[in-house]
């Protein structure tokens, strides 16, 4: 299996296609595997590089808590580009990796050519943040004594993430069957030092305001922790576009892959004919 060298793990990859290269950067609930439906369209005319994140097999599920958190996974998404020798991509992360994905933008502008940051922006509401932390280190001991089982369950069926059961009932299952795979170890460390110690998107906004990477946001309507944040960002990121598609929750590109797809094909080609800055 391919693996690249990162800070403290190794990571596994998965690429496709020929072009300009995209990283597809995973959700916490999902992995690789999630982004399949837009490799498939996305490969046609790009190189598409899918990984897993520490702590997800078949990259390394570190045993050392400290070395997972937002600063790996940005670090992880250069170090994957440079083990393969890519010096400028699209980023385009869901959830936990559209944070990473974020601060990728902020920390090396110059390795992004564009940014779809979709479904960020859990865990940002700063009034309920200290009790967002401890409930994310709460769910962490959950899931390493009890391993993902029922649990798996229980997050399929979430406020945010029920609408993939409704819309699409087999890719639901496949969701579910998916997160029971995935290292109660890796889980519990990823869930308690990145989902809950990771900064809410409201502390960059000094840095956001500077950075002018082409940015698409994508949030459904009802994925309602991430709408405020959502609208937070569109007022700070200066060449910025957000994009809100209806009747969906968390999962956007696995609810509604196709208008996914085409939306951020839209962006993409309006990024590279040079048209997607205002000023343009």
């Amino acid at each position: 299996m391919p693996h690249v060298q990162a800070e403290g793990a190794r990571l596994y990859y998965e690429e496709t296609g020929k072009g300009h290269p995209i990283v597809f950067v995973h959700e916490y609930g999902s992995d690789h595997r999630e982004w399949e439906t837009q490799v498939r369209f996305f490969s046609r005319e790009y190189r598409c590089i899918t990984f897993a994140a520490r702590g997800y097999h078949p990259s390394d599920v570190p045993d050392d808590p400290a070395l997972y958190g937002q600063d790996f996974a940005v670090a992880d998404i250069a170090a994957v580009m440079r083990g393969l020798g890519i010096p400028r991509a699209h980023v385009v992360g869901l959830s936990m990796g559209a944070f990473a994905t974020l601060l990728f933008g902020i920390r090396h502008p110059e390795m992004a050519t564009a940014l779809v940051v979709a479904g960020v922006g859990t865990g940002s509401d700063l009034k309920e943040l200290e009790t967002w932390r401890k409930a994310q280190a709460g769910r962490a001991e959950l899931i390493r004594t009890q391993g993902w089982g029922e649990l798996a369950l229980e997050s399929g069926h979430s406020p945010t993430r029920v609408q993939l059961k409704k819309k699409d009932p087999r890719g639901w299952d496949e969701f579910v069957a998916h997160l029971r795979e995935h290292s109660p170890v890796g889980s519990a460390h990823t869930q308690a030092r990145y989902q809950g110690m990771r900064d809410p998107v409201y502390a960059w906004e000094e840095d956001l305001r500077r950075m002018q990477v082409p940015t698409l946001l994508a949030v459904g309507d009802e994925d309602w922790p991430c709408i405020e944040p959502n609208v937070f960002l569109k007022r700070v990121i200066p060449n910025c576009g957000l994009w809100i598609h209806p009747r969906t929750g968390h999962a956007i590109n696995l609810e509604e892959p196709a208008a996914f797809n085409r939306a951020v094909q839209d962006f993409f080609s309006t990024v590279e004919r040079g048209r997607w800055s205002l000023d343009a």
